[in-house]
């Protein structure tokens, strides 16, 4: 049974959501300004360009959840990442962690004793280390390379106990280095394309017209000379809704199509008389089979058509493309 939620108890959830908000909006506008006061973030960020190995985040417990998230979204924009748990590393995973790589360690507090289990093993090996922490003073602070203040003045949680300001702020500061990482690689949407290829940008930016036009057989074509008749058989076997006319060499001279068809009908009595040659659109619209699949939906949308030709370097046929083939392959 659901729990009586009357007005003034939802006006009094609204305002602490609202307050939650605020708080955090204020704490990283703070976090912004902190930023102008010294190069830290620069140096961090200098640090991570200049990587020879991989970036390495770890953290434990609600820092470990933001870490993952760096983790991921650097990797995904151009800054190769992985997480690893400070426990695990204590227990062998530390040999995932190399000399040329970069350490961002995530503690609050700067004294998670995982974490200063690992460090100073980390320390010797060579490998740099970025600190983010809310206490300068921190043994985590001291120990690394480059320490990045994510100190805020309250939690939103009422008690001020729960992690939720500061994490944002955490989760925010990896955002604004991803983002500046991926601007000064200049990582570009096709780049963000091959990491995400079963995303819909990927499929978009990767999927070129020979991944998905329909090719030999496939491909509805007759020559000029024959019958409007002849023509419809081939249209109708093929299912694409239209054929194309090629000539001795196999170069589209021309297309007809379902519509065609049924402006001929009001016009037209005998069917068996006419040669398709005739009645056919000259100059079909083209396209080659390298280019990528999103440029046919850009060519068919502005024209309004729903199939295309695929034609080679010398004219020649060799693929068709119908709308539906891209909705399946999921280009639109």
């Amino acid at each position: 049974m659901l729990k009586a939620f009357d007005a003034n108890q939802a006006a009094h959830a609204l305002r602490l959501a609202q307050a939650t908000l605020q708080n955090e909006a204020d704490a990283i506008a703070a976090l912004n300004d902190r930023l102008a006061a010294d190069d830290s973030v620069v140096q961090a960020i200098a640090l991570l360009l200049n990587c020879k190995g991989r970036v390495v985040v770890s953290g434990i417990g609600k820092s470990g959840h933001i870490g993952r998230k760096i983790a991921a979204t650097l990797a995904s924009t151009g800054t190769p990442a992985l997480f690893v748990h400070p426990a695990e590393a204590a227990h062998g995973d530390l040999g995932m962690v190399t000399a040329g790589d970069v350490l961002i360690a995530i503690s609050y507090s700067g004294e998670s004793s995982e974490l200063m289990t690992i460090l100073p093993v980390v320390k010797r090996m060579g490998t740099r280390i970025i600190a983010m922490t809310g206490k300068p003073g921190s043994s985590l602070a001291d120990i690394a390379d480059v320490h990045l203040n994510v100190a805020v003045a309250k939690e939103a949680c009422p008690m001020n106990l729960a992690p939720t300001t500061s994490t944002t702020v955490t989760l925010a500061l990896g955002d604004a280095i991803a983002v500046a990482l991926l601007d000064l690689r200049g990582f570009k949407e096709e780049d963000f394309a091959r990491s995400h290829p079963g995303g819909a940008l990927g499929r978009r930016l990767l999927t070129h017209v020979r991944d998905v036009m329909r090719s030999g057989d496939a491909v509805p074509k007759v020559q000029a000379d024959v019958k409007l008749t002849d023509a419809l058989l081939e249209i109708t076997q093929k299912g694409m809704g239209m054929t194309a006319i090629v000539d001795g060499d196999n170069r589209p001279v021309g297309v007809f199509t379902d519509g065609d068809l049924r402006r001929m009908i009001e016009k037209v009595q005998d069917f068996s008389k006419v040669v398709i040659g005739d009645v056919m659109h000259a100059n079909p619209r083209t396209i080659a089979p390298e280019k990528m699949a999103v440029d046919a939906v850009a060519v068919m949308e502005e024209f309004r058509i729903n199939q295309m030709l695929v034609t080679d370097a010398d004219g020649k046929l060799v693929g068709a493309l119908h709308i539906h083939d891209l909705t399946r392959a999921k280009v639109i």
